[in-house]
């Protein structure tokens, strides 16, 4: 695989200032100018001006000049222009609009953390004190950006984009619907899924474990109850816990933890779901506004004009 991993972002919206503030109490540092960075990821959303929410660009960590030179001839071989520059390799997906931009850059080192410490039947591993997920009270702050999920109106020529183009790697299948895709060791780092109209559905950021994603979306939640819309669950496919919150532009954000991770592609056999495990293992049901979201039907006119 040349790549490693998602480097950033960037997302068109309406209210630059406004959606800044909603990545902020997310848990993104705000580095000025729509910028914000994760712990360990670094600078890894970019917000800009847009009349409509959508995806802008997507970057992509590779390591070296031959991983551009693979990834140029593979989007030449499917009859894309590219812009080829001093570190970098970049093409426009023909069905979303998106730039994608495969780019040299350092991969992303993660300091180990320590399992957290469970107790269970016949299992006292955690004697005479709290649980160390009940104790934390400070903000929750993702370590990196992990994956983004983009509609398509040809789900299969997308798909094509990333994986004959840019080199992505196919992780699992729903039935003539989606695809979970991987440029690193993460079960997926993009999912392209059919749609009416091209646009952005989420964003997902990593913490550190389950209590993360929990406390999270609770602080998230204390002033602005009206930021939910899904969780909190376990995916099926990828493995993760999740919550779901929407941010003002109306794309929707995700923290998710214990993500299934492919080290050995020869040891990982993509499976095709459908039915409920293609969307979750368990947690509530999905809300009809997370299967097709409220703004969808403005996006389409706002295409087609």
């Amino acid at each position: 695989m040349p790549s490693h991993g998602l480097t950033s972002l960037t997302i068109g919206v309406p209210d630059v200032e406004e959606t800044e503030r909603y990545y902020t109490d997310f848990g993104l540092t705000p580095l000025g100018g729509g910028r914000l960075a994760t712990l360990d990821g670094g600078e890894q959303l970019r917000l800009t001006y847009a009349p409509t929410r959508r995806l802008i660009e997507l970057r992509v960590g590779v390591d070296d000049p031959d991983d551009l030179d693979r990834v140029e001839r593979g989007l030449r071989g499917l009859d894309l222009a590219t812009e080829r520059a001093t570190g970098s390799v970049s093409a426009v997906e023909p069905v979303t609009g998106v730039r994608a931009t495969v780019e040299i850059a350092p991969r992303t080192v993660q300091e180990a953390r320590p399992a957290p410490v469970y107790n269970g039947p016949g299992r006292i591993d955690r004697q005479g004190s709290r649980a160390d997920g009940v104790l934390r009270d400070g903000r929750v702050r993702p370590r990196k950006l992990g994956h983004a999920v983009l509609g398509s109106t040809d789900q299969e020529a997308t798909q094509r984009f990333f994986t004959e183009g840019l080199g992505f790697k196919v992780s699992d299948l729903v039935a003539d619907r989606a695809a979970f895709l991987r440029c690193s060791t993460d079960h997926h780092n993009l999912l392209v899924q059919r749609a009416p109209v091209a646009f952005l559905h989420h964003t997902s950021w990593q913490v550190d474990d389950v209590d993360e994603v929990g406390r999270g979306a609770m602080q998230m939640l204390e002033e602005h109850p009206e930021r939910h819309v899904w969780g909190m669950g376990r995916h099926h496919v990828g493995s993760n816990f999740f919550w779901y919150l929407r941010d003002p532009a109306g794309n929707f954000s995700e923290y998710y933890s214990d993500m299934d991770c492919i080290v050995d592609d020869q040891l990982w056999e993509p499976g095709v779901w459908e039915g409920m495990k293609s969307l979750y293992n368990w947690g509530p049901p999905p809300p009809p506004s997370f299967l097709k979201p409220e703004d969808l039907a403005a996006l389409m006119t706002d295409a087609h004009q």
